[in-house]
Order: structure tokens, then sequence, then C-alpha cells
């Protein structure tokens, strides 16, 4: 899958990035207590798109890896599209 494919809440979403832009990770609350949450920019060779971290992944994930994501979906937050990998997805640092 590419990056031009995301469209609106599309799930099993298999594909392989490069992180071009990570945001700094914050501390969130959420109904399931609090946690680490960053946006980062994604692209192939088809365009860029937003992709959120959370948990581990907010520090895992570092500008210019490669990453690949399993089962992830697409959800709308504040009216703009974004990836997320999701508690059934898989995400994986392919090169840093």
């Amino acid at each position: 899958m590419k990056i031009s494919d995301l469209k609106d809440n599309r799930r099993n979403i298999n594909i392989q990035v490069k992180v071009i832009e990570k945001e700094e990770p914050r501390d969130v609350n959420t109904r399931y207590g609090k946690t680490k949450v960053a946006n980062a920019k994604i692209e192939d060779d088809t365009g860029t798109f937003t992709l959120v971290l959370w948990g581990d992944q907010a520090e895992q994930v570092l500008e210019g890896s490669i990453i690949k994501i399993e089962n992830g979906y697409v959800s709308f937050w504040n009216g703009e599209p974004q990836l997320n990998v999701g508690k059934f997805g898989k995400l994986t640092v392919v090169k840093e």
C-alpha cells in the first residue's frame, strides 16, 4: 500500500514509509491513564501523511527512520486525517 491509497476511515493498512519529521513526545491523559503521544510526518514516493505515535512508539521512532506498519487505520482528529497503529496493529523500525 502507498500513502496515496490512505482514505477516510480505512482499516487493515500495511505500509512501509520514511519518517521525515517528528514532534517531541508530550504527556496526555487518556481514559486508560497517562501516556506519551507524538505526531510524525511520513512519506513515500506518492506523498506525505501524519502518523500518530502512542506510548513507547513516541520515543522509539526517530526522524529519518524507515518504519513498517501492519494493520494500521486512518482516523480523523480536528478534521485532519491521520494514520494510527492502534492496539491491534504493529510498528517495526526497519532502518534507523
